[in-house]
């Protein structure tokens, strides 16, 4: 019966493939060129100019996916729903920011209202129409959860906010989030199948969407993701790991999202506080690893080898 999900990975990916050559000649024709910043890494600055907003491609290959299993799955349309809502919100920024050239895209404020309101859904929503508890698993001690009472649903909105802008810094080089993303989805489905939640068909999906989108993605990438596909993807991981009732999971197989926005916030925090220095030659971390004389392929294998072992212990953790 497990063998029937590698069927989702497969539509998903063959989706991906064939959407590629139509969608990117199209991005390029609306040229909606990625703005790259001057300030950074010099070897990026040829990559100006190429079409971002290829969220849309795998985006399209995950709805289409989930929508041949939504009937007979349907703890799949809540992870859907947060998929679909952040990449929204990062789509909005993005056409605003490369279409209607206003380069600050969405206010802060617009965007954590938006990230907000879609998180407020997604609550009411697991908790009125799922079975599933908020109820955490807790690493390394089998059948043991955390529940934390009120502080549930602050707590949700806390996981859920950070893991998505932790995917979003993420997305800075050619095939690092979609190759750190596919090992995180690739652990949800492993743990998905074997504890028969019932959203493994979207899990997969996720999986065969971003291997199809890597074709285009990877060093020297011929498309970007944008907002559009990392707010998308911190939408999943995070969505997911609450149907999973495994939030706390994300700190070690999201590790690498944690590290990139805990080393904005911290150089942020260090610059104004030091008067103007610096703990990272740059935030996010990749381009510190990337000026310390790192190749961009080289930041983006050892991130995603980070991932892999950090998806196994995760297993362990189980």
């Amino acid at each position: 019966m497990n063998f029937e999900m590698a069927i989702p990975v497969i539509i998903s990916f063959g989706i991906s493939v064939l959407l590629g050559p139509i969608i990117i000649p199209f991005l390029r024709r609306l040229k909606v060129g990625q703005t790259v910043r001057t300030e950074g890494p010099q070897t990026h600055l040829k990559k100006s100019g190429t079409p971002t907003m290829g969220g849309l491609l795998f985006l399209t290959s995950v709805v289409v996916t989930s929508l041949f299993y939504m009937k007979e799955y349907p703890k799949i349309l809540p992870v859907l729903f947060l998929t679909l809502g952040f990449g929204l919100i990062g789509f909005l920024d993005d056409y605003i920011k490369v279409v209607l050239k206003r380069s600050m895209g969405l206010t802060v404020i617009q965007k954590m209202a938006g990230q907000l309101v879609v998180t407020a859904i997604f609550a009411y929503y697991i908790m009125n129409y799922t079975d599933v508890s908020l109820a955490m698993r807790i690493p390394f001690m089998t059948g043991r959860f955390l529940d934390l009472g009120i502080l549930n649903i602050p707590f949700l909105f806390f996981v859920v906010i950070g893991t998505v802008n932790g995917t979003n810094f993420t997305d800075g080089l050619d095939g690092l989030a979609s190759s750190v993303t596919i090992m995180v989805a690739t652990f949800f489905t492993v743990v998905a199948i074997g504890t028969g939640s019932g959203i493994a068909p979207i899990t997969c999906a996720v999986v065969g969407a971003l291997l199809g989108f890597l074709l285009f993605n990877v060093y020297p990438a011929s498309v970007f993701m944008g907002d559009t596909g990392s707010l998308a993807l911190g939408g999943f991981v995070a969505g997911t790991a609450y149907m999973l009732q495994m939030p706390i999971f994300i700190v070690i197989v999201g590790f690498i999202y944690l590290l990139e926005v805990v080393s904005v916030m911290l150089q942020i925090s260090y610059f104004k506080i030091s008067g103007g220095k610096r703990i990272f030659k740059m935030a996010p971390i990749h381009h510190h690893f990337e000026l310390c004389g790192w190749s961009e392929t080289r930041v983006v294998a050892v991130f995603s080898i980070v991932t892999a072992i950090l998806c196994l212990i995760g297993l362990l953790a189980l």
